[in-house]
């Protein structure tokens, strides 16, 4: 391990720590060691795919490595099943619902790159008070939870901005306004302001594409039926019309024709591609160097920096479909792309972790690696299977109360702070990460707002017992779908089904068919009485308990919705950024390089 031949360091930093977490101090002092943080996050990993969490089939020595070395969390736990309100919820340790990152319209995540909703400006980061207490800050990868920033204010572009309409020497992104990236208190930013989807290869999975094309054909018909009905009119005078809508209507059926035809690739160029802070970098992206982008400016990162505090969050594409992987991991594993592209994410994560060695930073780096949520069990092609697998847990990504979709790894390395190999079986949430790392950094978290995470390091050094968590909400979009409840006199975890999926086709499951299940409507059922389950016992969740079976019921169900009234009356009226308003594409917000909609360019050539 990193670190050896140096006690004095490691029981010298120690000390500090434990000295700072006295109940009387609000946060870390600034006059002790502050630590640098990485943090790791994959991409729709499923639990179950990782070895140190019971994973006998896929290679994955360097997180396994990483847990050895210690702390892991068995019960960690997403506050969304996707990307977009876990992310923002990790970032700013409240519910996405408090922040309005969710919808009730069936939108789960922001649908472009140019739209105008987002994280909310007066939302506070993890990043944001680091800033402001002197650390370096950096993100590589995929900008969480696609936050754009847009601002429901924001109502006048600067001139940098309307350059981007057409040929510019300095491409930038279009409509994002002053540094959304510092904004939110990244000083540093490389990668993909949106999501990587399927469609970014074109597959025949898609997230949108094939969807907008079938709305396209049927436009296409109903114009097309249109335009003949009007010429056959005019041409026998039974209907007296002049040749302009005749005209208009062939207009608009050319332009949907050819939108449809090239709707692949207008989407490949409109969502994928790099930035490097505001500049455009590569549009659209050329996939099979990505990886080693991303890696080359890890390295750069943590050696310009290394001198520290550094807060470096590095958020992985992988194992998101299109499973993007380089030629040296294609057919490495035993369970095809999905297999290789995780077992590539684990040899990044080694990479990286093998910069903090070599440049002596091990000892003083808090490394922390997760996922945005669970395994995606719909993500199907022909019978093969490009989603994750989420271990002994029901369910998977999208499904708002099942383990499967909220559960996922927790591993946190600080040697010679934190114990190693130490598990922990607590409720743990990815929202713990903000008040933590604020924490440690010398910050104080804010005080005009409802905080949702805990700070883990009491736990974590085993000066605590419990976590802050006696009772966690599982939201999906805006519905809240399950309750969790640590009734720690008895020891046990209860979890309370208010809603959940009808799997489908009967007997599945998942939600076969369709993209994610969804969170509310005809295809979702309501539970009355709801389901009960005791996660210590059942983790599986395959024995819901009755008023027969467990003597309790009433009682537990009757304490977790006291929880559940006493949650809801914290929450404020907020402005819904994934809704419909917020979440339709603004051509005038498109990020391009070049002459719009034509956009492209290739800038990465110059540094390879």
């Amino acid at each position: 391990m990193a670190g050896r031949g140096r006690p004095w360091v490691r029981v010298s930093v120690l000390l500090s720590v434990l000295l700072t977490l006295g109940p009387s101090c609000g946060h870390l002092t600034t006059s002790g060691p502050r630590p640098n943080i990485l943090l790791l996050m994959a991409d729709d990993l499923g639990i179950g795919d990782v070895g140190c969490y019971g994973n006998t089939t896929l290679r994955t020595p360097n997180i396994d490595l990483l847990a050895d070395q210690g702390v892991r969390l068995t019960q960690h736990l997403a506050a969304a099943p996707v990307c977009t309100p876990s992310r923002a919820a990790f970032l700013t340790g409240r519910y996405p619902i408090r922040s309005g990152m969710v919808s009730n319209n069936g939108n789960r995540v922001l649908q472009w790159s140019g739209v105008p909703g987002g994280l909310p400006r007066n939302e506070v980061t993890f990043a944001k008070i680091l800033q402001d207490q002197g650390y370096v800050t950096g993100l590589i990868g995929r900008w969480p939870g696609e936050t754009q920033g847009q601002s429901r204010e924001y109502l006048v572009y600067t001139h940098r901005a309307f350059c981007t309409i057409g040929v510019t020497e300095s491409p930038s992104i279009l409509g994002y306004g002053q540094d959304i990236w510092t904004q939110h208190g990244f000083g540093h930013f490389y990668g993909m302001p949106f999501t990587m989807m399927a469609d970014c290869q074109q597959w025949e999975l898609s997230e949108k594409r094939v969807s907008l094309q079938h709305k396209l054909n049927l436009g296409l018909q109903l114009l097309t039926g249109a335009l003949f009905t009007l010429a056959a009119g005019k041409l026998t005078h039974l209907i007296r019309v002049s040749w302009a809508p005749v005209i208009g209507l062939t207009v608009v059926a050319a332009v949907t024709f050819t939108t449809r035809y090239f709707l692949g690739d207008l989407i490949v160029h409109a969502d994928c591609f790099l930035m490097r802070n505001h500049d455009i970098t590569e549009q659209p992206m050329v996939f099979h160097r990505t990886a080693s982008l991303f890696l080359r400016e890890a390295a750069t990162f943590l050696k310009r920096n290394k001198h520290g505090p550094f807060l470096l969050f590095v958020s992985f594409l992988h194992v998101h479909t299109p499973l993007v992987t380089t030629k040296e991991f294609i057919r490495r594993s035993v369970h095809g792309l999905y297999g290789d592209n995780v077992e590539e994410m684990d040899w990044m994560v080694g990479r990286i972790l093998d910069v903090l060695d070599e440049e002596g930073l091990a000892d003083r780096t808090l490394v922390y690696f997760t996922s945005d949520h669970g395994g995606s069990l719909e993500a199907q092609m022909r019978g093969k299977q490009y989603g994750g697998w989420n271990g002994i847990y029901k369910g998977g990504k999208g499904m708002g109360g099942w383990e499967g979709g909220i559960r996922v790894p927790g591993i946190l390395r600080w040697p010679g702070v934190l114990p190693a190999g130490r598990v922990i079986d607590e409720p743990t949430s990815l929202m713990d990460v903000f008040p933590t790392v604020v924490r440690l950094g010398g910050g104080l978290v804010p005080q005009d707002r409802p905080l949702d995470g805990h700070d883990l390091l009491p736990l974590l050094l085993g000066t605590a017992r419990y976590s802050g968590h006696e009772f966690l909400m599982h939201y999906c979009e805006s519905h809240l779908h399950a309750a969790r409840w640590h009734q720690r006199e008895r020891g046990a975890i209860w979890k309370v089904h208010y809603r959940t999926p009808i799997f489908h086709p009967e007997g599945a499951g998942a939600c076969y068919g369709k993209g994610v299940c969804p969170c509310a409507g005809e295809q979702v059922a309501e539970h009355d009485p709801p389901l009960l389950f005791e996660l210590s016992e059942d983790p599986s969740e395959t024995r819901a308990l009755t008023p027969d079976t467990e003597p309790s019921f009433f009682q537990v169900v009757g304490r977790v919705q006291q929880a559940v009234d006493e949650h809801r009356r914290t929450l404020s009226p907020v402005h819904q950024q994934l809704g419909t308003l917020l979440n339709t594409w603004r051509p005038w917000l498109q990020p391009c390089c070049g002459l719009f909609p034509l956009c492209a360019c290739d800038r990465e050539n110059d540094h390879q």
